[in-house]
């Protein structure tokens, strides 16, 4: 008896010994958008870990990560709600919250998680420890019609924002209580917010209008104040131009005082003064922008394009205000990601079934993986940032 006893435990250390350690900061995860799946990948060794399975729609994803950087929660187009336990390499809970999602966010406390709904429109919040519900905020407006919701962001205090499409509005949820959601909303800040984006310092949310020219303007610090418009010249013009993939504002990106936007439908990205919401600069590019996303120490503005230029990413010097250098990765190139530091950039080539790894100062391809069509890429360093 003792001998077996003795023999289960030498058994048992081996297991263990032979068991590596996994920081939960080097991680991220890659959508396989038309499988349904992620992978979870290590960062800084640039490998695939595992792949879950069974999350659903993924043709349109977004990921939030928690304090810890332990648990990815991914939010899928059919209203499908997963958390993903990343060292454990295992979907945790999945549920189907609404019909229709256009993605999530999580409170600056990491407590809670909400998701923007078009069908049925409003916003549900979960805890995220359970995934249980505990607050449902339908976007009523005009005679008791659903709007549907874009442009969810966290903010400083414990609150949401976000925009009703149909009615023209923000909200803003502060969820102290998550309960009892207490809701300020602001009317008629223009036609058809169609998203939204918070500034990396987390004052100033600012929504795009499909409906109309310019952006709507909201400064958190004091939201008293109203919204007000900006850029009365930028967005309107622009739509009757053919425009093959709409930019999310969540594309654009700010290095120091600067303001990088891509312009819709224009073979442009726009430069603007983040202090007078004055446009400063326009840099011609290869195609129309989609992403213009910013290296971490804001040197370098990499930019990703929609068809048929999609083949293609080009790299601004932000202190020239010119196109550093032009690359060719491979085809659809639908997504970029730095790594947490910016020594490296992750793309994601979907016609290739491909990730390529650049590195960001020799500007060469120093790695990939083959992952079944990959669209977004999200690291677990977006735990430590507001507004994603």
């Amino acid at each position: 008896m003792i001998k077996t006893l003795f023999f289960f435990m030498l058994l048992l250390s081996c297991s263990v010994a032979r068991a590596e350690p996994r920081g939960s900061g080097d991680l991220g995860v890659v959508i396989e958008r038309e499988k349904g799946s992620i992978q979870i990948v290590n960062t800084s060794k640039g490998i695939a870990l595992s792949r879950i399975e069974g999350l659903g729609d993924l043709s349109h994803v977004s990921v939030v990560f928690s304090h810890d950087q332990r648990y990815a929660y991914v939010f899928g187009r059919d209203g499908g709600l997963s958390k993903i336990d990343l060292l454990q390499d295992k979907l945790e809970k999945r549920l189907v919250q609404a019909g229709n999602s256009i993605g999530g966010a999580i409170s600056q406390d990491g407590h809670w998680i909400a998701v923007a709904n078009y069908t049925p429109g409003g916003v549900k919040i979960f805890s995220a420890q359970t995934l249980e519900q505990v607050a449902d905020i339908p976007a009523v407006y005009g005679d008791g019609q659903l709007s549907k919701v874009v442009g969810l962001v966290d903010a400083p205090g414990e609150r949401f924002v976000f925009c009703l499409f149909d009615a023209g509005e923000i909200w803003l949820a502060d969820v102290k209580n998550p309960h009892e959601p207490k809701i300020q909303k602001f009317k008629n800040i223009g036609k058809e917010p169609y998203d939204a984006l918070l500034t990396p310092d987390g004052r100033y949310y600012l929504a795009g209008l499909f409906g109309e020219s310019g952006l709507a303007k909201l400064d958190l610090w004091q939201p008293q104040a109203g919204v007000e418009r900006i850029l009365p010249d930028y967005g309107k013009q622009d739509e009757k131009l053919p425009v093959y993939k709409m930019p999310h504002l969540q594309g654009w990106t700010i290095s120091g005082e600067l303001l990088f936007v891509p312009a819709v439908g224009e073979h442009e990205v726009l430069v603007i003064d983040k202090h007078s919401w004055r446009l400063i600069k326009r840099i011609p590019v290869a195609g129309q922008p989609v992403f213009v996303t910013a290296r971490p120490d804001g040197r370098q503005v990499w930019v990703n394009f929609a068809m048929p230029d999609n083949n293609q990413v080009q790299v601004l010097d932000v202190k020239d205000l010119s196109v550093l250098k032009t690359l060719q990765p491979g085809k659809a190139i639908l997504h970029m990601e730095f790594t947490p530091r910016g020594e490296a950039v992750w793309l994601a080539a979907r016609d290739d079934d491909r990730v390529d790894i650049y590195d960001t100062e020799t500007l060469q391809e120093i790695g990939h993986l083959s992952v079944d069509k990959p669209s977004g890429i999200f690291f677990s360093a977006r735990a430590n940032r507001l507004g994603l």
